[in-house]
Order: C-alpha cells, then sequence, then structure tokens
C-alpha cells in the first residue's frame, strides 16, 4: 500500500520499480530452501545453500538502494523515497515476524 501511495501522492510511478525486489527477495526460500526461512539462520553450508544466502541479501540491498538510485537520479522527490523506505522498514518487519512464528512450533 505505500509503494502505490507513494507513487500516487507524487504523481511518478517510477517508485514501484522496487516493488520488484520485494518479488525477488523470498525467491530463493521458496526454491532453494523448501520455503523455510531456517536455512538463513543455520551455518550449514553447500553451494545452493550459500546462492540462496547470497540472493536473499543482495534482493534485500536492492530493496533499499532502488529508491535512493532514482532520488540520486532525480527521478522521484525526498518524500516518495522515505515512503518507499517506511515500506522496506515494514516488510522485513513483516519477514521477521513470519520468520520468528515459523521458528515456533506452537503455531
Amino acid at each position: 500500500m505505500l509503494q502505490i501511495l507513494a507513487c500516487a501522492i507524487y504523481s511518478n510511478w517510477w517508485p514501484l520499480l522496487s516493488a520488484l525486489m520485494y518479488v525477488v527477495v523470498p525467491m530463493p526460500c521458496m526454491f532453494f530452501g523448501g520455503g523455510s526461512t531456517q536455512f538463513l539462520v543455520s551455518r550449514d553450508g553447500g553451494g545452493w545453500i550459500d546462492a540462496a544466502k547470497f540472493l536473499t541479501g543482495a534482493s534485500a540491498v536492492g530493496s533499499i538502494a532502488i529508491p535512493m538510485i532514482l532520488r540520486h537520479a532525480h527521478l522521484i522527490e525526498t518524500g516518495a523515497m522515505l515512503i518507499e523506505l517506511a515500506s522496506f522498514f515494514l516488510f522485513v518487519c513483516t519477514v521477521l515476524c513470519f520468520h520468528r512464528a515459523s521458528l515456533d512450533d506452537d503455531w
């Protein structure tokens, strides 16, 4: 919702580009981790597990970098960038809550 709000307030749809990264972030967990986030905190390695950790980290950094790059290129306003960063913070909090809930067997 914040993604669309950042676009609609400033009448500029460039901030929606970072929504692509939100789709990419959970893909390594689904493909390489079997849908679980357990592998992200484990020290076990392996080619595919290390690749999944790298892709998760790279897409998370891209989610922060895209709004900043767009602001630096003067394609979006500062307010839109701040809304995008707030959206990323909310997304990270949601993922951490999901990870915590998936670690508990009581759920």
